[in-house]
């Protein structure tokens, strides 16, 4: 559930009546369409010198309880149901934030896509390295030492560069307008068999880098993919469905800040159809890059994003639990339901099928474009 007392929310739901999306904020726990000439689009709202202030006075209308948009079946044009709380943002994720998730990256890349040599190398690895990234700060002197022991004992990688060197790991996740909403179905790329879902947090950001808001975040990542070669990251990562953000954005106001951001603790839950139950959480007070930092690596006068973007800021969780054969850990099933949940933030529920599975994407930026033109709000 969302917290209706202190929270300020905005995001999007499918509004039959226009044929269209509308922009919405919560208002004791009805669903308020604030959509209007100047406020079309959530990065219209969000690019206000004061958007929390914007949405806490805009004019609306309730289309219905929260509870009751929540469980309406997403995809069904004839009913009121959540989106994917961005639109015209671009939306990029950051990588090896965490030092666990890096290692497991790590693992990734030498076992070249094989899951059933895993193990053996998590154990090498873990010989090698033991304890010595804890509370590294990337770009340090201690970083330094560190990749020079482990280049000596032959164990660098691309992953331990970003996740211990100057430069922060910041790739494109998912077109404008392609990520999905709570509710839906998230994708998984046919060619992978090794894959896991990746809980976290997603900063909304302005085009001048400022941080207005967060929500939840499913990365779904294809391990076997992306460990067969870093080349084929955007084959890992931009699917049709891979890209789950939800349920809406919390504004940051007086309630709720980046600090909160830095202390919040996701939990996972991968419940499957053959009785399956995983586990898992993400705390980010262990994340080896302060999100700040992480935005002010991703917009600059060497990158802008005029309509602002969405920034996954990576995850602890990397599942080793064993699921069908022993060695091989976590993959994902086709039924698979996952729950990511953290107070303050909601809860983000998507269902896994393969992408070539999932509606196909078809509402793109043209298409909004006319149909708000038609809509008389631009």
């Amino acid at each position: 559930m969302l917290d209706f007392e202190t929270g300020l929310w905005i995001g999007r739901v499918w509004q039959p009546e226009a044929s269209g999306p509308a922009v919405v904020t919560l208002r004791e726990g009805q669903v308020i369409d604030i959509t209007a000439k100047g406020a079309a689009t959530v990065s219209e709202i969000l690019e206000k010198d004061h958007p929390a202030e914007f949405v806490r006075n805009a004019l609306g209308r309730s289309l219905g309880e929260w509870t009751q948009i929540a469980s309406a079946a997403v995809g069904d044009p004839a009913v009121v149901h959540f989106l994917a709380p961005c639109d015209l943002q671009a939306v990029k994720a950051c990588g090896v934030t965490f030092a666990r998730s890096m290692i497991e990256r790590v693992i990734e890349e030498k076992a070249a896509g094989d899951p059933s040599r895993a193990e053996a190398i998590r154990n090498l690895i873990g010989t090698v390295i033991g304890d010595s990234l804890r509370n590294i700060k990337p770009g340090s002197d201690d970083a330094k030492r560190v990749k020079e022991a482990l280049i000596a004992e032959g164990m660098w990688s691309q992953y331990l560069e970003v996740g211990i060197g100057p430069d922060a790991e910041v790739f494109s996740k998912a077109q404008i307008l392609s990520s999905v909403g709570t509710g839906a179905e998230i994708g998984l790329h046919p060619i992978s068999t090794w894959n896991n879902p990746e809980p976290e947090i997603v900063l909304a950001v302005s085009s001048t880098g400022r941080i207005v808001g967060a929500a939840l975040g499913n990365d779904v990542n294809l391990r076997d993919v992306e460990g067969r070669s870093a080349l084929l990251l955007s084959k890992a990562k931009d699917n049709n469905a891979s890209s789950a953000i939800g349920p809406m954005i919390r504004l940051f106001d007086d309630t709720f800040s980046i600090d909160d951001v830095r202390k919040a603790e996701l939990s996972l839950e991968v419940q499957g159809e053959d009785g399956f139950l995983l586990r898992g959480h993400s705390s980010m007070s262990q994340i080896s890059r302060d999100p700040e930092d992480l935005v002010r690596q991703t917009v600059g006068r060497h990158h802008q994003y005029p309509d602002g973007f969405m920034l996954y800021l990576g995850t602890l969780f990397a599942p080793t639990e064993d699921r069908d054969v022993k060695g091989e850990g976590f993959t994902h099933k086709v039924g698979d339901v996952v729950t990511i949940r953290a107070l303050g933030l909601g809860e983000l529920r998507n269902t896994v099928r393969l992408s070539t599975e999932c509606p196909p994407w078809t509402f793109g930026v043209a298409v909004l474009m006319r149909n708000l033109a038609g809509r008389g709000l631009i």
